[in-house]
Parts: C-alpha cells; structure tokens; sequence
C-alpha cells in the first residue's frame, strides 16, 4: 500500500462557520465511496450527500475524499498564528 484515501464531511453554515467530521481512512478509493453510500441517507449527511470535487465544484458542503502518499510529508510549511 502507497497511499490511504481520507474521507471527511464539511457542512458549512450561512455565518461561515464550519462543521468538519472525519469519517475514515480506507485502503482504496472504492471503499471511501462505499462508505459515502452507506452514510449518505444517514441524518445530516442526506442534506450534502454529495461528493465534492474542488477543481469543480462551488459547493462547500458535502463529503471530501482526498489520497495520502504514506511515509511522506504533507505540510511542508511553517505556520502562523493570528
């Protein structure tokens, strides 16, 4: 294995504010979006039960699906407090 896939779900609310709640790591794509299928009709996840492309979409609300590389870095800047 070479990679995970990490699934979250936003919900963002009118204000800005965001709910983000990590669902889980899965060895392939194909078990995050079986994941996603079984939790879509669940409640709250059936208002955004789609799936959310970045390159795409404008939605902010819905499950996110993004793959890590294991063993490697991913944050690879400092950070600033404000």
């Amino acid at each position: 294995m070479k990679a995970v896939f990490v699934l979250q779900h936003a919900h963002v609310f009118p204000g800005g504010e965001e709910n983000v709640k990590f669902i889980g790591v899965y060895r392939s794509s194909e078990a995050a979006r079986a994941a996603i299928e079984r939790l879509k009709t669940q409640p709250g996840f059936r208002d955004f039960p789609r799936l959310i492309d970045p390159t795409v979409d404008d939605e902010e609300s819905g499950f996110n699906l993004d793959e890590y590389e294991l063993d490697a870095d991913h944050w690879t800047e400092g950070f600033v407090s404000a």
